[in-house]
């Protein structure tokens, strides 16, 4: 890949929406909706996926350092919903899901107390 490419892909950005529910804003400031604007590529140059959403979200945006409530093994933990632009995420490619301009994430959590 020539240089000027290279650069080109670096400082290209995506923005996405990610909204959280059922509990889990909690864990990124009380606030349910977030606009980010993240690179669309990795350092690696390949185009970012659901993998490194996850992880921006927990190094970048969550606050409380609460990371198990939210993640296992690197993994969403069991009991969160992941949808997809109002797709669940296991149609899409889980992880593997390439992010696109506008893409809508939603993290709902179905874990209740009781």
């Amino acid at each position: 890949m020539e240089a000027s490419t290279q650069e080109t892909l670096s400082n290209s950005n995506v923005a996405i929406t990610v909204e959280f529910t059922g509990g889990l804003e909690l864990l990124f400031s009380n606030q349910r909706k977030h606009i980010l604007s993240i690179a669309s590529h990795d350092e690696g140059g390949k185009s970012v996926n659901m993998d490194y959403l996850i992880s921006y979200l927990c190094n970048n945006v969550m606050k409380g350092g609460r990371k198990d409530m939210f993640i296992v093994d690197d993994q969403v933990r069991p009991g969160i919903l992941v949808l997809i632009n109002d797709a669940d995420w296991e149609l899409e490619g889980e992880g593997s899901y390439q992010l696109q301009p506008k893409d809508n994430i939603l993290f709902v959590s179905t874990l209740h107390g009781g």
